[in-house]
């Protein structure tokens, strides 16, 4: 587990590692470019790289820690990746339940292995299960996720390539928006920000906007119309089993 500079998360947790790209929200993941970092320092964990890895030791990991965390499950990988058999996967939902102190978000890309797995999994409330939505072309990730048994479903609109209009936000808690940064990002245009803010404020769904991101994302920040946007579900732990 680490610390996480991640606006929206306290710190991240890693069972498994590695992936692979499925759609254009992929073409310059951050993921891979830090998992070669970690292989150059030898660090044993990334040992092969991006290639996708299991780790079961991680899975003590949650019983130790003292304080209540919102964590990033895989910020390094794709918990649903079909290389990850079904049974780690409910392993790790194990481990998030057994842990109702602490709010474990859970992001995917892989929408259709997610709600083909829905029912072989046990949700609690403490397991916020969102999909990943950079553009038009993969909107049918929303239908998917929202046909799940997850308590809490969010959106993350990162990084945001194409306008969204029309989002359908019935049954959803969450709504995240960034800017791809690196390198050569992609632009995004600032009328699409303030699109979706508009339609989360008239669905009445928590809007939290992440960074305009570019070359210099510290630079550029994260203020959209004069402010910040930080909102989030309501964290109920009392409820989580």
């Amino acid at each position: 587990m680490a610390q996480s500079s991640i606006e929206w998360t306290e710190m991240t947790w890693n069972p498994t590692t590695g992936c692979t790209k499925i759609s254009q929200g992929c073409k310059f993941c951050y993921a891979e470019i830090m998992s070669k970092r970690l292989q150059a320092m030898g660090i044993q964990k990334y040992k092969d790289n991006f290639k996708v890895t299991i780790h079961p030791n991680e899975l003590k990991t949650p019983y130790k820690w003292k304080k209540s965390k919102i964590v990033f499950v895989n910020s390094m990988s794709d918990l649903f990746h079909e290389a990850v058999p079904l049974s780690f996967i409910q392993q790790v939902f194990e481990v998030m339940r057994d842990n109702p102190q602490h709010v474990f978000q859970v992001l995917t890309k892989r929408a259709e292995r997610l709600l083909e797995l829905n029912k072989e999994l046990k949700w609690s409330h403490n397991i916020w299960m969102g999909v990943s939505v950079e553009d038009e072309t993969v909107k049918e990730r929303i239908k998917m996720l929202r046909k799940t048994h997850a308590k809490v479903k969010f959106l993350s609109l990162e990084p945001l390539i194409g306008p969204l209009k029309r989002l359908n936000l019935k049954k959803l808690d969450w709504v995240i928006v960034g800017g791809e940064s690196g390198h050569k990002p992609r632009p995004m245009n600032p009328d699409w920000v303030l699109d979706i803010q508009e339609q989360c404020e008239k669905s009445g769904v928590a809007f939290f906007f992440k960074q305009w991101g570019g070359k210099n994302k510290k630079k550029n920040g994260r203020e959209l119309n004069g402010r910040t946007y930080d909102q989030m579900p309501e964290i109920d732990l009392q409820h989580s089993v």
